[in-house]
């Protein structure tokens, strides 16, 4: 069994000493933190971007404070300077020792920002630089793949909205891990799934709004432990010129919860289905996505209702790991050892 499926599986326990050990932190930083921060910068690299994509999404729509992801380049390679005085920056690293996020908090710090890391790793770098830190306490993290630091740094991002006066409860960040639980009970039916994709070698990825970071991560997973060349969209985008490329050959994934995004990503669905599209989709018992039109030539993943979509990233994500550790294996390639890859990644 690789390490990755076996880190998989401790993403429950892993999320629980996440959320109890920082609530604290972060109702103490909700105290602290400015109210109504002009803006909030995330810093990130790799799977901790696609982290930091779902905390926009989180933190735009739950506080109303804009968020922009930084561009590292502009302070590495350009060496350029941000007017950053009253604003919140945020890197984001499993390991903390990425090399130009931790140049981005250092140069924010300068430029008068209040700066939060979110790192597991307690003695790192980002740790020692940060003004606050949330950690992270999946443990370590043996596979280059990450995946049980990623929905750690989703639930960290929970908490850094909590205290940034967003509307995400704390009862229902404490859910995550009885979540993050039913999803893992999905395991032998992916396995099963994943089979008949054994022999994939592209693949589309779709998801919108909290879920496009899920997008972004599942396609990386594909990318970096099954050799799949994997494009990644928003299911707005997706229709503005994308699925012009998509045949009845191509295998296509859907993150497809309930609330807001559902409309348009039935639109996508119908679409798909009318060139006769093999479609996976993730989704949940109370989302809707259940017309037997739509699944006729559609497989679909779904576990027990999650209540619209503002917690459905972790539990969706989970089955994506699944698929992509089953289709390594499959493909008898080592998930833990990806070529040319390291675990950590320093760059400037």
């Amino acid at each position: 069994m690789s390490l990755m499926l076996q880190e998989i599986r401790q993403q429950p326990e892993a999320l629980q000493r996440t959320i109890e050990e920082e609530r604290q932190h972060a109702q103490q930083l909700r105290r602290s933190l400015p109210q109504n921060p002009p803006l909030v910068v995330l810093a990130a690299r790799g799977t901790s971007d696609n982290a930091a994509q779902f905390g926009r999404y989180l933190i735009e729509i739950t506080t109303g404070c804009p968020v922009s992801l930084a561009a590292p380049s502009v302070f590495t390679v350009y060496r350029s300077s941000l007017r950053l005085r009253g604003a919140i920056a945020v890197a984001i690293s499993q390991s903390g020792e990425s090399t130009d996020t931790n140049f981005v908090l250092e140069r924010a710090a300068e430029a008068g920002a209040v700066t939060i890391g979110i790192t597991n790793e307690p003695e790192s770098t980002l740790a020692r630089l940060a003004q606050h830190v949330l950690l992270v306490r999946a443990g370590r993290e043996e596979s280059i793949a990450a995946t049980k630091t990623y929905t750690g740094q989703l639930a960290a991002l929970y908490l850094l909205c909590y205290a940034l006066g967003g509307a995400v409860s704390l009862d229902g960040v404490r859910r995550l891990p009885e979540l993050a639980a039913a999803a893992l009970e999905l395991e032998d039916t992916v396995r099963e799934l994943s089979a008949r994709y054994t022999f994939m070698t592209r693949a589309v990825v779709i998801g919108r709004g909290l879920n496009y970071a899920n997008a972004y991560e599942f396609a990386l997973k594909l990318m970096e432990t099954c050799s799949v060349v994997a494009e990644r969209f928003s299911s707005a985008d997706f229709l503005h010129g994308p699925i012009a490329m998509v045949d009845p050959l191509l295998p296509t994934f859907v993150f497809a919860p309930g609330g807001p995004t559902k409309p348009g990503l039935l639109d996508v669905l119908r679409r798909l289905a009318e060139i006769n599209q093999q479609t996976l989709i993730i989704t949940d018992q109370g989302s809707g996505v259940s017309s037997p039109l739509l699944l006729e030539l559609s497989k679909k993943i779904s576990h027990d209702d999650v209540q619209g979509d503002l917690w459905t990233p972790v539990p969706y994500i989970i089955p994506a790991q699944l698929f992509a550790a089953c289709l390594a294996e499959h493909k008898q390639l080592n998930p833990d050892r990806p070529r040319m890859l390291s675990k950590v990644t320093q760059t400037l």
